[in-house]
């Protein structure tokens, strides 16, 4: 319990540090789309290599990557059953944010600092099955709805897809894992190095980007997500904690993992497809702040 409140006060700490440096103007918000960058191309595939290269994949691991996909899918079908009577664009755009979860910047610095790398295989597993909603139906939804034609751009998927290299480096470090093959040394090394940085860059990233101005207007559509998203994820994850015969690494990663932030995907989609990006931005930043406090306290009660 020392070490789970100890993770936090220094998560808090470094996330306080980047919203300083923004408020100070040392730092713009801008710089963040470059540090996001870095952290999604770079150090998070890194971490991914050093806790992967010498996986054992059980079906415990194979059933955290479905549940992530599977759950996914759920939410999306709540989400069009809450927002249908809402006009085409609101309906595509809440519909598009209520699936997927910020597990490369949110979750793996906790996680990490808690149970180490065993933690971030478990929730790399969820976080493969979310990659493929995330990349995958989430981009088809705000595609689908952005304008009045009933077109899918299933081509846009796969290059989304392709050009996910977090999403590749699951695939590429599990598949050689299970072929069993090793990894040079010196890829490690350099990979074990630059890993290092994951947590602090993207505790810093949470701060660059942290906002606390809500638009009244926004009020009705933001509770009625916020409730949806937590509602469901924390009812599922504690039925799965307290009645599911899994062991305990499984039931945690449930049981946290189904309460994390809105995809940070969500607000590059907004752009591209035109969205309500000051919405979106405001509902990831809810999302960020009620999850660490539902985490720190679901963390206190049950770890």
């Amino acid at each position: 319990m020392s070490n789970f409140n100890d993770q936090f006060i220094f998560s808090i700490i470094i996330i306080s540090l980047g919203y300083l440096l923004k408020r100070c103007n040392i730092i713009k918000e801008s710089d963040g789309e470059a540090i996001s960058r870095i952290v999604f191309n770079l150090t998070l595939p890194c971490l991914i290599i050093i806790s992967f290269h010498n996986i054992k994949i059980d079906f415990s691991l194979i059933f955290m990557m479905i549940s992530g996909f599977v759950y996914g899918v759920f939410l999306a079908f709540l989400g069009f059953l809450a927002f249908k009577k809402e006009r085409r664009k609101v309906k595509g755009m809440m519909m598009m944010i209520v699936p997927g979860f910020n597990i490369g910047l949110f979750a793996y610095p906790l996680v990490e600092g808690i149970w180490g790398q065993e933690g971030i295989k478990y929730f790399g597993m969820f976080d493969m099955g979310n990659a493929f909603i995330v990349f995958g139906l989430t981009y088809l939804i705000g595609s689908f709805y952005s304008s009045d034609q009933n077109t899918f751009e299933y081509k846009q998927v796969f290059v989304k897809m392709s050009r996910s290299i977090p999403l590749l480096t699951y695939l590429f470090t599990c598949a050689i894992s299970i072929i069993g093959l090793q990894l040079p040394t010196v890829v490690l090394d350099v990979a074990g190095g630059i890993s290092k940085a994951n947590m602090p860059l993207s505790l810093v990233l949470l701060g660059i980007f942290l906002n606390f101005s809500i638009d009244k207007s926004y009020f009705k559509k933001i509770i009625k997500y916020l409730t949806l998203r937590y509602v469901v994820g924390l009812s599922i994850g504690l039925f799965v904690f307290f009645f599911l015969p899994f062991d305990n690494m499984f039931r945690y990663t449930i049981l946290l993992a189904l309460i994390l932030p809105m995809s940070f995907s969500a607000l590059v989609y907004a752009v591209q497809f035109n969205y309500d990006k000051k919405l979106i931005g405001t509902v990831s930043n809810l999302t960020i702040l009620i999850s660490f406090v539902l985490l720190w306290g679901i963390g206190n009660l049950f770890l």
